[in-house]
């Protein structure tokens, strides 16, 4: 039987700012890698200009990265396992995080 798509039940809001986390998390300048755990600090979230945000070489509208300065979408993905965060707003990717299939990776280059 294949996998389940989404098995964590995540709503449109936190699989797109997932995925976003994800396209950020591949980069090694906004991004520290914990080799031992898998874990990915996201240095800084990116910050809307106009209309749109850069992520890498990625350029995505402002409306759709609106989950990356939500909280309630940070407090979901930690209850699920899949981030962390702490009183100084920095976000972690867990491994699974990491790894989750959002099923947007296609739009984002393999994210």
């Amino acid at each position: 039987m294949p996998p389940k798509h989404n098995p964590l039940k995540l709503n449109k809001l936190q699989l797109r700012t997932l995925t976003l986390a994800q396209a950020q998390a591949r980069e090694p300048d906004i991004a520290q890698r914990d080799e031992a755990t898998g874990d990915v600090t996201l240095l800084r979230l990116p910050e809307p200009h106009g209309d749109h945000v850069h992520i890498g070489a990625n350029v995505v509208s402002a409306r759709e990265a609106s989950g990356l300065h939500n909280p309630a979408v940070w407090v979901a993905l930690q209850r699920k396992g899949l981030a962390r965060t702490d009183a100084a707003q920095t976000v972690t990717l867990t491994a699974a995080g990491v790894a989750y299939d959002t099923g947007l990776g296609v739009q984002l280059g393999g994210a």
